[in-house]
């Protein structure tokens, strides 16, 4: 009897051991208070799926848009069509490759030219050629145009300016006059995700402050409001998401002024400095010896530094003295990165004063991709960061997102998504989707 009542007490104990294990209590999908029975999404080549320096049906078909509705089909989602381009086109317009790595580790990208979707080139009177791409005539939920900024939302040329866009148009080329802004609402929805806003800071970083020109604040959110009103004229809810830090990124963060310096040095200990063409004020630009805060982009020829240069004081190396300092579209210096942070931080002001005027929900990227780039992130058990390609996140381009890195963004707009309307859509497993693809 004695090893009985034993027995029921570890029976007794084991039940009750069961009973207090924590469980893990996973929602059941709801779409809440919003209705995703048609999402559109409204942005630029983040939107579009751009990747690698280009556009192309791989990058396309793993778009956070596309992810995010495959997602709100859990909730009552519907069909999410996107532009896609043909399988015998499926390379679009190019894009780059990791074919190899130097001996000093560099990588080597190959442009892909094969497959494309490039149907010719037409020239517009006034601005120059512009590249047109194979028309898409089919229904669209995803709206994304690689290159347009809010500037462009409501000019009605535009169609004839954009191949991304004129592809989508069912006009010739150079008889377009739709505004995107008419285009993306002339069907009703339901839902919408907005990401515009992203190139009114970009190119002029990307150009080194030299090829491009910031979007004046006060346009700005005159444009985003117009944007706004029109995607919640209907009743539609939604999501926008903030302008990153355009310094964040690996574009800027990869090639620095410290390594190229130590380069240089280790073949010739007595140079002292790299020398660069910075901005002083206003339009005015004036050589000096370039310091950390000053930003190499991605695509600089280093191979150019210590080349001789003709100059009214005989040949001079390129890039290590005041008369041959390294040309600024391949620079963003220290008081461009200033002015490029004051303009975004304005932006972000307007986005997130419009969007919580029509109770809208929002992904704060500029604030998530900081992070990120301060203290990585560690996503379904997988280390990330922002480094170029090791990193996982940013594809060969240094700007655009690989598959991961568009899964992980999907998941952040969902998240906001969730908190806002007391939804519950599903994130997706974000070690399903790859990073940069090695060789």
């Amino acid at each position: 009897m004695k090893h009985f009542k034993h027995y029921l007490y570890i029976i007794a104990g084991l039940v009750w051991l069961s009973a207090c294990k924590p469980s893990i209590d996973t929602p059941k999908p709801s779409k809440g208070s919003a209705d995703f029975t048609r999402y559109i999404a409204v942005g630029n080549s983040l939107t579009a799926g751009f990747a690698d320096g280009g556009l192309y049906r791989a990058g396309q078909m793993v778009s956070y848009p596309s992810i995010m509705a495959k997602q709100m089909q859990s909730v009552g989602g519907g069909v999410f069509n996107q532009p896609l381009f043909d399988a015998g086109q499926a390379n679009g317009s190019g894009y780059l490759q990791l074919t190899g790595f130097n001996a000093d580790g560099t990588p080597i990208t190959t442009p892909v030219t094969t497959n494309l979707a490039i149907r010719g080139i037409q020239a517009i009177p006034g601005f120059g050629n512009v590249t047109l791409y194979a028309k898409y005539t089919g229904d669209i939920e995803n709206y994304g145009v690689p290159g347009i900024k809010l500037l462009h939302v409501s000019y009605a040329p535009y169609g004839n300016l954009n191949g991304f866009y004129e592809r989508l148009l069912p006009g010739a080329e150079g008889t377009n006059t739709t505004t995107y802004l008419d285009f993306v609402t002339a069907k009703q929805f339901t839902f919408f995700s907005n990401w515009l806003g992203n190139n009114d800071a970009l190119g002029y970083a990307t150009s080194g402050g030299a090829g491009d020109v910031l979007t004046d604040k006060a346009t700005f959110a005159g444009l985003y409001n117009l944007v706004i009103g029109r995607l919640t004229a209907t009743g539609a809810k939604g999501v926008v998401g903030t302008i990153p830090d355009v310094t964040s990124i690996p574009y800027f963060n990869t090639i620095t002024v410290g390594a190229v310096l130590g380069a240089v040095k280790k073949a010739n200990p007595q140079v002292q400095a790299l020398y660069i063409n910075a901005l002083v004020s206003g339009t005015t630009y004036a050589p000096r010896p370039a310091t950390a805060k000053d930003l190499i982009v991605l695509t600089f020829p280093t191979n150019k530094i210590g080349l001789p240069i003709s100059t009214p004081y005989g040949n001079l190396p390129y890039g290590l003295t005041p008369y041959t300092p390294i040309d600024n579209q391949f620079v963003l210096d220290a008081n461009e990165v200033a002015l490029a942070q004051d303009y975004v931080q304005s932006y972000n002001a307007a986005i997130k004063s419009i969007a919580a005027s029509k109770g809208l929900a929002v992904f704060d990227a500029y604030t998530f991709l900081n992070n990120v780039k301060e203290h990585g992130l560690l996503e379904s058990g997988i280390s990330l960061n922002s480094n170029y390609i090791s990193g996982g996140i940013f594809s060969l381009d240094g700007v655009h997102l690989t598959p991961r890195g568009y899964a992980i963004v999907a998941n952040e707009f969902i998240k906001a998504i969730n908190a806002k309307y007391g939804s519950s859509i599903p994130l997706t497993d974000v070690s399903e989707y790859s990073g940069v693809k090695f060789p």
